[in-house]
């Protein structure tokens, strides 16, 4: 019973130590943003790995 109880207290302040975190984030923030064009990426890319493009 006391380990329930104590898994049950570790499992809230996590679920409220994350909220928080989530929370503190600015809502302008954009983690993942796109690459400004395609085909250069892929243009480096291929010339990684020793390919030359396609076209």
């Amino acid at each position: 019973m006391i380990r329930l109880l104590l898994a049950g207290t570790i499992a809230y302040a996590a679920y409220r130590i994350t909220k928080k975190v989530i929370d503190d984030v600015p809502d302008d923030f954009e983690p993942f943003l796109p690459p400004p064009d395609d085909r250069k990426v892929l243009r480096r890319q291929s010339a990684a790995m020793g390919v030359e493009p396609r076209r």
